[in-house]
């Protein structure tokens, strides 16, 4: 959600900024901008795509050796050239770019008119800029100095970088809630909000953290405290090919990271399955193994398909570990005054571990003692920073928006664990805890087959239901979490109204909606302990008058029979299948956005990073 990246070095920084604009594209935008530095302060932004603003660049002569540049996802105001970043103080000398909420901005914005500051844009940012702007004026402070006070006022989260034309050679920039990433270079500096758009150029890093201020000034990085206390930066090393965050001859990134499953859960597998195949050593838990094993609850908490990741974890925590589960939606769990203590364990599902909702949750929780474990898949996020323990799923750069491989490496981490905890407790046999981890080593070969078997018969049954309005999804015990998620793929990329259910639920309700033009999609595996009942709920949608598109075990011909189409996976125990199954419907839901020409890889209004509340 939003993008930022700036550099100060010796190259033409326009270019260099335009570009990692483009590696930020992915996060969700509405609108970019750049402003650059070369005596004078030069600014240019564009409603829309980067393209527009590319091509607006085309006729403007900006070099300069200093740039900030932004790619906005709207909060504060309708996506326009106006609302797009970067803001300029009222004495056209000082740019800012800015990621967050500021939730006081309306009351600074009064006290701004009061004193007769002009607002041109809806913006908070712009409140924040110009807030900075009177500060410095007024008690004759300098930027650095002036921004540190402002943000002692200031409630919300935020990342901002300012230039000034007053410091030509100098980037200022701070963070709280919303992540930051230098990179060092060869006499030149780069920030951004991930590190996507600098692997590029570096691969020695500093990851910001929050209520800290960072100066690079004469070829300098300092690092301060918003108490002006210096701190010394920690500089890590990026793991991150380029090859990583390129289509690769893909159609789409959605496309090359269904693909990539196998190998992604092959990569979260590696070290932590040893070769024998006899244990699992995940280092997080081995180091806290005591708190699993006496964990009074887990709390899981998330976010869209993190939170369905989730919804897997609980069936599979009580199934292996008999330890009682709750999830939560993150976003809500903060504003519900949950009883914690030092014996819950809270799960933080996240991606990109900037989830703005479960940071929030976690704080909240750790004030209550609770053991916060994170899983996640980029390497040095907030959440891996805030929790006590967790563990990285491996997945590598997902660019695309809707999650695949991500939420795939998340249940691989989740199932590897359930399977320590409960041969822990000596709830699982040597003999049960075998066969479900060799099945589990299996899921790859077999998302193979079904990448082998199902793709032509899948893209067919797009092309006939692209069209629909509405669209039910079913299933039972594990698979209604997923049935969740496959809706939610449906209408993230397609635009199709799309809803999940458990199957029992459907007559309750859901029912009223079918009709012939309304596809219902049921995940009905043989080797299910509710597979009867799925039977008969299929039957129920069949007489009257329903399509049924059916996710069913290779070979069911009973099951064949009765629907109006079915796509196959191999067999599996059933405690394992959510990662076979999910699978089909990353690609239905692919197969039905791309036959309505929608660019699967940014849908409207959706931002990958989700780093506002």
């Amino acid at each position: 959600m939003c993008g930022i990246i700036a550099y100060i070095g010796h190259r033409d920084a326009t270019p260099l900024v335009l570009n990692g604009l483009k590696r930020l594209e992915y996060r969700g935008y509405d609108s970019s901008g750049i402003a650059v530095l070369n005596g004078n302060l030069q600014l240019l932004k564009r409603k829309g795509k980067i393209k527009d603003l590319e091509l607006a660049l085309e006729g403007t002569h900006m070099p300069g050796k200093v740039s900030i540049g932004h790619t906005r996802w709207a909060t504060h105001g309708e996506p326009n050239d106006i609302n797009a970043h970067p803001h300029i103080s009222s004495d056209g000398k000082i740019a800012m770019v800015h990621n967050g909420i500021i939730e006081n901005y309306d009351v600074i914005r009064k006290e701004l008119l009061t004193k007769g500051y002009t607002l041109e844009s809806e913006t908070d940012t712009e409140v924040l800029l110009k807030f900075i702007e009177s500060i410095k004026q007024e008690n004759h402070f300098d930027l650095e100095e002036a921004v540190r006070i402002a943000l002692k006022w200031v409630v919300g989260t935020y990342v901002i970088v300012l230039i000034d034309q007053e410091r030509p050679n100098t980037l200022i920039a701070a963070r709280k809630g919303s992540p930051l990433v230098v990179g060092i270079g060869d006499d030149e500096y780069f920030m951004a909000s991930d590190a996507l758009p600098i692997v590029d150029h570096t691969r020695d890093v500093v990851y910001i953290n929050d209520y800290e201020l960072v100066i690079i000034e004469e070829g300098e990085l300092i690092l301060k405290n918003l108490g002006n206390e210096r701190k010394t930066p920690l500089i890590e090393k990026l793991d991150l090919e380029i090859a990583a965050i390129e289509k690769g001859g893909y159609e789409h990134f959605m496309l090359k990271e269904i693909y990539q499953q196998p190998d992604t859960i092959r990569d979260c597998f590696r070290g932590r399955i040893t070769e024998e195949s006899s244990s699992i050593q995940i280092r997080g838990i081995e180091d806290h193994l005591d708190k699993f094993v006496s964990a009074r609850r887990i709390i899981m908490i998330g976010c869209g398909t993190s939170w369905h990741a989730s919804l897997v974890a609980e069936y599979i925590f009580e199934d292996l570990c008999r330890i009682p589960v709750e999830v939560d939606y993150a976003s809500e769990f903060r504003y519900r005054n949950p009883i914690l203590d030092s014996n819950d364990i809270i799960f933080a599902i996240s991606q990109s571990g900037e989830t703005a909702d479960t940071i929030v949750a976690l704080e909240k929780a750790k004030e209550q003692n609770a053991f916060l474990f994170g899983i996640v898949n980029v390497v040095g996020s907030s959440i891996s920073r805030i929790t006590h323990a967790g563990t990285y799923t491996h997945s590598g750069p997902e660019i695309g928006v809707a999650s695949t491989k991500a939420f795939t490496g998340q249940l691989a981490v989740l199932y590897m664990i359930a399977l320590k905890v409960g041969l822990e407790k000596q709830l699982l046999s040597q003999k049960k805890y075998s066969e479900l981890l060799s099945q589990l080593q299996s899921v790859p070969k077999k998302i193979e087959t079904i990448f082998e078997t199902q793709i032509n018969n899948i893209s067919s049954i797009a092309e006939k239901y692209c069209q629909s309005q509405n669209c039910l999804y079913l299933g039972r015990g594990y698979q209604f979490p997923i049935a969740l998620e496959g809706a939610l793929k449906l209408k993230e990329i397609s635009y199709i109204h799309a809803e999940g259910y458990p199957a029992a639920e459907m007559k309750h309700g859901p029912i009223a909606l079918i009709e012939d033009n309304v596809p219902v999609i049921f995940i009905a595996l043989k080797n299910d302990e509710c597979y009867e009942k799925i039977m008969s709920n299929i039957q129920e949608i069949k007489a009257r008058r329903g399509k049924v598109i059916g996710i069913i075990t290779e070979g069911d011909s009973r099951t064949k029979k009765i629907l109006d189409e079915y796509i196959e996976i191999p067999e599996c125990d059933p405690v394992i299948s959510p990662l076979l199954t999910v699978v089909p419907l990353q690609f239905l839901a692919y197969y039905m956005g791309t036959k309505k020409g929608i660019d699967v890889d940014k849908p409207r209004n959706l931002a990958k990073s989700v780093t506002v509340e």
